[in-house]
């Protein structure tokens, strides 16, 4: 279904419109937008569409090689998101509130979700006909999650026999010529310690078709009911990990120069220490993961000092591990970092991304401000709404007259506090 006509596109010129199907391209019936790209490539086109109205036509027109149709659709994937059939013992979905809305319980392990826009999959959910769809339309890269390259350790923390199959299916990945990024997800004395050097070491030999390893730590919201027993870091432990980590970056930047293995944010924040420098995360080949994004920040940021453009008094919304680093980078009169508590998946989680509408209302309320800066990380992705379901729109109105405004990155969090917005 068309969502979107972008203006003088050729979707407009045919006179599409928002609510149309398209059912067939050139007979055929496009899964997903890889599909339609595909089929959209030839010169001479006939789409079957069925408009709003249940009616049917079929337009017939030609059309250069290169031209895009201009339109945005639904979903990417037209016939459904393949589900994950997994119980990972870390799973995320399975530890959210009840009665959110239906979006956030997907558990999603789709292919063509990982080639389009870098989610994460296990491969436990491929068929063949996945893999050899994936060899026909060269889908590279895609994004794996790994977790541990112990066949029987991988199996255990999915909960499925097939987690076990790991390497056969990373093989087939690469006769297929498919370049791929991973991850794990370290849980402490799990698949951490001598697990966590044989996935390394397993990932290093896979060069050049992997391309990345990013290792995170575990998240523990208070709704999670699982009976397996999930160990958090805490100080020391994070830096045992960085310590051992450390040294086989160190070893991949002497080899092949690039560090390949990266660390998630956390646990320099968890155990207080440096944040690596910008040249270390490489090309920041995973930091749609986070892996990085503090970093990141701050080199946008800039080193120059600050000056607050307008006499304003600024609140900056933040999660409790990164507030720490924010109010070391910027010490200017009137700007107040605000670190708020996670009340609503538990005080564990602080990372700002997944702060809540109401967990910032109530951090907020007491007090007089003209500006409050706000992470965008924790609106969903293209619209002004936290995942307890509070708009930004409700902020505006419960602290007007302050302007509420979410800032995206370093850069932009600089020109707020120096007065250009």
């Amino acid at each position: 279904m068309i969502s979107k006509i972008e203006i003088g596109s050729l979707a407009e010129e045919l006179e599409l419109k928002v609510g149309d199907k398209i059912l067939k391209i050139n007979g055929k019936t496009p899964l997903d937008i890889i599909d339609l790209s595909f089929l959209m490539a030839e010169e001479e086109i006939e789409l079957l569409i069925e408009h709003a109205d249940g009616e049917r036509e079929i337009i017939a027109f030609e059309k250069d090689v290169d031209e895009e149709l201009g339109a945005e659709f639904e979903s990417a994937v037209f016939d459904g998101v393949r589900r994950c059939k997994n119980h990972c013992v870390f799973c995320f979905v399975d530890m959210i509130a009840p009665n959110m809305r239906k979006t956030l319980n997907i558990k999603d392990d789709d292919y063509r979700l990982s080639f389009l826009f870098g989610n994460f999959i296990t491969l436990t959910n491929l068929t063949a006909k996945d893999f050899r769809r994936i060899k026909k339309y060269h889908l590279s890269p895609l994004f794996v999650s790994i977790h541990a390259m112990n066949p029987e350790l991988r199996a255990k923390m999915l909960r499925t026999p097939l987690g076990a199959k790991i390497n056969s299916q990373l093989d087939e990945l690469e006769k297929a010529g498919v370049k791929y990024h991973t991850q794990v997800v370290l849980c402490k004395d799990l698949n951490d310690d001598a697990e966590l050097d044989f996935t390394i070491a397993e990932i290093l030999k896979r060069r050049p078709h992997a391309q990345s390893l990013a290792i995170v730590p575990v998240g523990v919201t208070k709704y999670r009911r699982d009976k397996f027993l999930l160990q958090q870091f805490d100080k020391a432990s994070a830096e045992k990990v960085i310590e051992q980590v450390e040294r086989w970056q160190q070893k991949a930047r002497a080899e092949f120069g690039r560090t390949f293995i990266y660390l998630g944010d956390e646990f320099y924040l968890m155990a207080e220490k440096e944040l690596p420098p910008v040249e270390f995360y490489d090309d920041f080949p995973q930091i749609e993961n986070g892996i990085g994004m503090t970093r990141n920040f701050i080199e946008e940021l800039g080193t120059g000092n600050l000056e607050l453009g307008k006499n304003l008094i600024i609140d900056v919304i933040s999660g409790t591990s990164f507030a720490k680093v924010l109010k070391k980078l910027v010490d200017v009169p009137n700007v107040r970092i605000l670190p708020v508590e996670n009340k609503f998946f538990g005080s564990k989680v602080n990372v700002s991304g997944l702060l809540t509408g109401g967990d910032i209302i109530n951090a907020l309320r007491g007090g007089e401000r003209d500006l409050i800066l706000i992470p965008a990380t924790a609106l969903k992705s293209g619209e002004e709404i936290f995942l307890d379901d509070v708009t930004l729109d409700d902020l505006r109105k419960i602290f007007a007259p302050a302007q509420v405004l979410p800032i995206h990155d370093g850069a932009e969090f600089r020109k707020v506090l120096e007065g250009k917005f």
